[in-house]
């Protein structure tokens, strides 16, 4: 089964590397703890939307690099 946390994760650790920052750094930048960034990396916990968009805005990235790869599905039913 695809578990959409690892892919974000996975996403985030790739563009926080990309953008050559620590934990600890891009913690500083996105207003949380180095250990919050880490347990978001390893799927250990659900960020928030105001903790997505804090690290979008530290790493300066829209969106899309952050969800790639993950298949959403929508029921409306």
């Amino acid at each position: 089964m695809h578990d959409p946390l690892q892919t974000f994760g996975a996403n985030l650790r790739r563009a926080r590397k990309s953008a050559g920052l620590s934990q600890e750094e891009l913690g500083d930048a996105a207003g949380m703890h180095r250990t919050h960034v880490s347990k978001i990396e390893r799927a250990k916990c659900e960020p928030g939307v105001r903790s997505v968009i804090r690290l979008l805005q530290a790493l300066e990235l829209d969106g899309g690099p952050l969800f790639e790869g993950l298949r959403l599905s929508v029921s409306l039913s």
